[in-house]
C-alpha cells in the first residue's frame, strides 16, 4: 500500500497553485495520471521519487519515505523512473546501460530477452530507433526490481505502431516484477489498454479517481458517442456551414447551423457527440 498525503506550491505561467493530493494505492495496481498540461501530474512523480520537496507524507508499505521528521534519498527508495528523454548514456552499449544500474548479468539477458533486445546488447544509443531506445530506457528501470516504476509520457514520441508495442511490453513488465506502477499519460487508448485506475488532476487537485472506462467513456442522455477536440476553422460550402475538428489524429467534418457557427470560435475545444443508433464499424 501506498500512502500519499502532500502538498506543495508550485509557480507555474498562471501564478501560484497548490498541489494537494491525499490518495491509497494498493500494491501492484496500474495507475494512469491524467489532466491538463500544468495541473501538477510530473511533479507529483517527481515527489514519490524524492526529486523535489514537498509537505506532508508518503508511506511505502511499512517505510515512512516522508513525513514532517526526514525524507528518504532518492537513491534509498526502491524506485524505477522511465522518462521521456529516454536519457541513456550515449559512450554505453545497451547491456552496459543496465548493468550501470546493478551488476546483475542474469537479470539484464532476462529483460533483453523479454523485450526484444537480446541481439542489440551491444550496440551504442546512437544506433537505435526511439522504440528501442525507450525499451533500453524501460529495462533499465526495472533493473533494481522497483517497488514503484514512475513513467513520464513514455511513448508519446513515439510512431502509433510502436506506442502499441511497448504498451504491451510495459504491461507484460508490470505483471511479471508485481510492481506498482503510476504513469503520466495524455493518449486514451493508452489509458484504457493498460491501467486500471485513472486520477485526473485539475490545478493540483484530484478531480477524478475511477476506472478507465468510467473516466474516458463520455456519455450523457441519449447520446452514443462523445469525443472532444480542437475547432480548426469553419467554411461554408454553398449554403451549408462545416465545421472542422481536429480528433486525435483525425480531422472530422461536421455540418452545423448559422447559429452554432456565430457561436464558436475557432481554437475552441469542443464536443461532438451523435445520437446515431447503428453506426459501422470496419477494418481499415
Amino acid at each position: 500500500m501506498i500512502d500519499i498525503d502532500i502538498n506543495k506550491t508550485l509557480h507555474g505561467s498562471m501564478g501560484e497553485m497548490d498541489l494537494r493530493v491525499n490518495l491509497e494505492i494498493k500494491e501492484g495496481e496500474f495507475i494512469a495520471l491524467a489532466g491538463e498540461s500544468g495541473s501538477g501530474k510530473t511533479t507529483l512523480l517527481r515527489i514519490i521519487a524524492g526529486l523535489e520537496k514537498a509537505q506532508g507524507s508518503l508511506r511505502v508499505g511499512d517505510e515512512v519515505w516522508m513525513d514532517t521528521k526526514h525524507t528518504l534519498p532518492p537513491q534509498k527508495r526502491k524506485i524505477g523512473f522511465v522518462f521521456q528523454d529516454y536519457a541513456l548514456f550515449p559512450n554505453m552499449t545497451v547491456l552496459q546501460n543496465l548493468l550501470f544500474v546493478k551488476k546483475d548479468h542474469a537479470l539484464a539477458e532476462d529483460l533483453l530477452e523479454m523485450t526484444g533486445l537480446y541481439e542489440l546488447k551491444d550496440r551504442l544509443p546512437a544506433t537505435l530507433s526511439g522504440g528501442q531506445k525507450q525499451r533500453v530506457s524501460l529495462c533499465r528501470a526495472m533493473m533494481n526490481r522497483p517497488k514503484i516504476l514512475l513513467m513520464d509520457e513514455p511513448l508519446s514520441a513515439l510512431d502509433p505502431a510502436m506506442r502499441t508495442k511497448l504498451q504491451h511490453e510495459i504491461l507484460t513488465l508490470h505483471k511479471n516484477f508485481g510492481t506498482t506502477t503510476i504513469m503520466v499519460s495524455h493518449d486514451p487508448s493508452e489509458i484504457y489498454r493498460l491501467a486500471n485506475r485513472v486520477i485526473v488532476l485539475d490545478h493540483g487537485k484530484v478531480i477524478q479517481d475511477d476506472t478507465p472506462k468510467k473516466v474516458l467513456l463520455k456519455t450523457s442522455g441519449s447520446q452514443k458517442f462523445s469525443f472532444e477536440g480542437e475547432l480548426l476553422d469553419i467554411v461554408q460550402v454553398d449554403i451549408i456551414m462545416v465545421a472542422i475538428v481536429s480528433i486525435g489524429q483525425q480531422l472530422v467534418e461536421v455540418v452545423i447551423s448559422p447559429d452554432e457557427a456565430a457561436s464558436l470560435h475557432i481554437g475552441d475545444r469542443v464536443t461532438l457527440s451523435t445520437k446515431a443508433f447503428a453506426p459501422i464499424l470496419s477494418n481499415r
